[in-house]
Parts: C-alpha cells; structure tokens; sequence
C-alpha cells in the first residue's frame, strides 16, 4: 500500500535536528520506519486493508539493511586495525616517500601517530602520511665480497 501525496511524511514527523552527518543516524533511520509503519496503518482503506506479508517483508527488508551496515561497519573497524598492526610493524625500517615540492626523500621511521587521516610517521622528524609512502627497505646491511674485499650495502625493497 502506498501513501497518498497528501499524507506524505512533512519534517514534524522526524526526529528534531536530523542531518546527514548525525552519529545517531542509524537510530533515526529506524524511527522513521517505525514513524511510515504507523502512518500506513493509520491511513490504510479500511475496505481495503493492507497484507500483513507485506508489513513482513519490509521489515525483513529493513533487518537485513541493519545488518548489511553492521558489517560494513565491523568491517572498517577491522580496516583500521589492520592498517595500525601494518603502520607499526614499519618502524625502524627506511622509507622513501615524494614530500610537497615533489622531491623524492628518505629516511628511517622513528615512530607512528594514528589521526583521523591514517597513520602519520614521523621519518627522522618530518612527519609523513602513509600515502605519501612510495617503497620500504629493510635496514641496510654492510657486506664484504670475500673475493675481492669491497664493502657495499643491501638492502631488501619492498614497493607500493
């Protein structure tokens, strides 16, 4: 069943201070439904009432939409502590990254800040954002060849 143009939700019917951005909009959005739920009964045809399998299936649709977002939402919480094990796990290492005037730098994490943006490192001092990252290398090793006694450094690369 549907409802009329002229029953149509006006802004008295939501909760009071609804945005976009609201942290409890998942809570709102369940109020609203529960708000069209009611307002569909109140104004259904009583020659003609409404199938109770409909009312079902919307809230089965409407369970299913909750649950849809409860994993997206452990999912990005699992996003996250991934990315932390992996920012930590470079510390100590050298890294080269392209800083804001497009030069090509290196240096050595000294340690990691986790903000809003993602993990920020601080590379010798200078702060830098993982997606300024370009590749890691492991801590150079200096190596003498056995046959000719010259020393030289190795490193193992890993790109982004």
């Amino acid at each position: 069943m549907s409802i009329p143009a002229t029953e149509a939700v006006t802004s008295g019917m939501l909760a009071p201070g609804m945005t976009s951005t609201d942290q409890s909009s998942v809570q709102d959005d369940k109020q609203m439904f529960l708000e069209l739920l009611v307002a569909q009964l109140r104004y259904q045809d009583p020659l003609n009432p409404t199938d109770s399998g409909e009312f079902l299936a919307q809230s089965a649709q409407f369970t299913a939409l909750e649950k849809m977002q409860e994993v997206a939402d452990r999912t990005g919480a699992l996003l996250g502590a991934q990315m932390a094990f992996g920012a930590s796990g470079l510390v100590g290492r050298h890294v080269t990254w392209v800083d804001e005037a497009g030069a090509t730098r290196t240096g050595t994490v000294d340690g990691v800040t986790f903000g809003a943006e993602g993990p920020v490192f601080d590379v010798d001092g200078t702060e830098v954002p993982l997606a300024m990252i370009t590749s890691v290398t492991a801590e150079p090793t200096t190596t003498t060849d056995p046959d000719t006694g010259a020393t030289g450094s190795e490193t193992t690369r890993t790109a982004f």
